[in-house]
């Protein structure tokens, strides 16, 4: 079903907090970013049995950021346009099918084509869920994209350690069992796009009362808002991917522990990543984005300067607040970035999850170049200095009301 395209769905509230909603969305955020970690972690795998070399590899990581990141603001203008309720379990399709053709390839030219349908399916789910979350939110957007994204996060998370003991004992064709992740998200996304419908019935009745939404601010500034909100995204997920992809590494050379010990540490981070991006956004609704945005990026810079010069123990706590601290930053930026670009939800939830995406790629090959070149600290010590892009926030307008607490017997 299509929805009017003057009318913002957003500006529709639900009475209250669709909490099963909520949790539907978080749930296939958590299955569509296992499935998507899957990949990288199956490359030793991949590389030996096509016999392919580096570049080939990197055609594989291109095939499949190209579809997953580029195409996300386009899907998401797209929609924003002409919702439709159910391209959420299509998407979810696309991933199902990826996966089956991945765990059966042929030849090289098929692991190009499977990857990229995985990375056309979450290129679907990324937008159009934040969207329905967003719906879902029942007002408190900063709690409702924290709790959508935080089901990446465990996704995230869990996939390489199941491809570490499904896909790599049992080999390729076993990555045909994760398919039944993406038909569990099929099943539930259909749910999902049922209420969705519902709600756009429900935008339909009440098109004739509801203006277009008008930007709150002039194109230009809204321009400049944009570019500054990227750039912060681009300085954190560049030092969170120095994190995720070499901390263990780090770790090792550095203090001279176990793979065993390195990756509990590892462990340790990303659970704290999880927890800071889930406080972010009720953080973010309670005393206003900008300043969540403040704290979370300029404000680890002390830990992230101290890290390099630290010894285990302080190693230990200071990641652990540097991840609880930048994480919570991601679903500020979001409704930020939604707030002042109004109706185009998809659109703006597109461009910054691709960028997060294509910025976390960017940076690890950047960061692995940089380590090859000179060595591991060196990363560390030229990553310390990224969360200063944080002073860019100083530029951000304020576009939310004073928070303040009205006086006993005001009426």
């Amino acid at each position: 079903m299509d929805a009017p395209s003057n009318v913002d769905p957003a500006k529709v509230a639900v009475p209250a907090t669709a909490l099963g909603i909520l949790g539907a969305v978080s749930l296939c955020h958590c299955l569509n970013d296992l499935m998507q970690s899957v990949l990288p972690a199956v490359y030793p795998l991949l590389k030996v049995t096509y016999r392919l070399d580096f570049g080939q590899v990197g055609l594989i990581t291109l095939a499949n950021q190209a579809t997953a990141s580029l195409l996300q603001p386009l899907i998401g203008l797209a929609t924003d346009a002409r919702p439709k309720p159910y391209s959420l379990p299509v998407g979810m399709g696309f991933t199902l099918c990826g996966l089956i053709l991945l765990s059966q390839a042929p030849g090289f030219a098929a692991v190009l084509v499977a990857v990229a349908m995985v990375g056309i399916g979450s290129s679907v789910f990324h937008p159009e869920s934040s969207r329905v979350a967003r719906l879902a939110s029942g007002g408190r957007h900063g709690f409702a994209q924290s709790f959508f994204q935080v089901g990446g996060n465990l996704g995230s998370a869990t996939g390489p350690l199941l491809a570490a003991f499904i896909v790599l004992p049992y080999g390729q064709h076993s990555i045909a069992w994760f398919a039944l992740c993406a038909l569990v998200g099929i099943l539930v996304l259909t749910r999902v796009g049922t209420w969705y419908k519902q709600h756009l019935l429900t935008v339909k009745r009440t098109r004739n009362a509801s203006a277009p939404p008008r930007p709150t601010l002039p194109r230009r500034k809204v321009a400049q808002v944009l570019v500054i909100l990227a750039a912060l995204v681009f300085s954190k997920n560049i030092y969170i991917a120095s994190l995720t992809s070499y901390y263990t590494f780090y770790l090792i050379h550095k203090f001279g522990i176990s793979v065993r010990s390195a990756q509990l540490h590892l462990v340790l981070l990303l659970v704290a990543v999880a927890v800071g991006t889930l406080i972010g956004g009720p953080v973010g609704d309670r005393i206003g984005r900008k300043y969540v945005i403040w704290f979370s990026i300029l404000g680890v810079l002390p830990f992230t300067l101290a890290l390099p010069y630290a010894n285990l123990a302080g190693t230990e706590i200071l990641t652990v607040f540097i991840g609880l601290i930048m994480a919570s930053a991601f679903s500020a930026i979001v409704v930020f970035a939604q707030e002042i670009v109004p109706g185009r939800v998809g659109a703006v939830s597109g461009l910054f999850f691709g960028l997060a995406f294509g910025a976390g790629g960017l940076g690890a090959a950047l960061l692995g170049q940089l380590a090859d070149a000179t060595s591991i600290d060196v990363v560390y010590r030229v990553c310390s200095f990224l969360p200063a892009v944080g002073l860019l926030t100083f530029f951000l307008p304020h576009i939310e009301p004073p928070r303040r607490s009205t006086p006993t017997g005001s009426p």
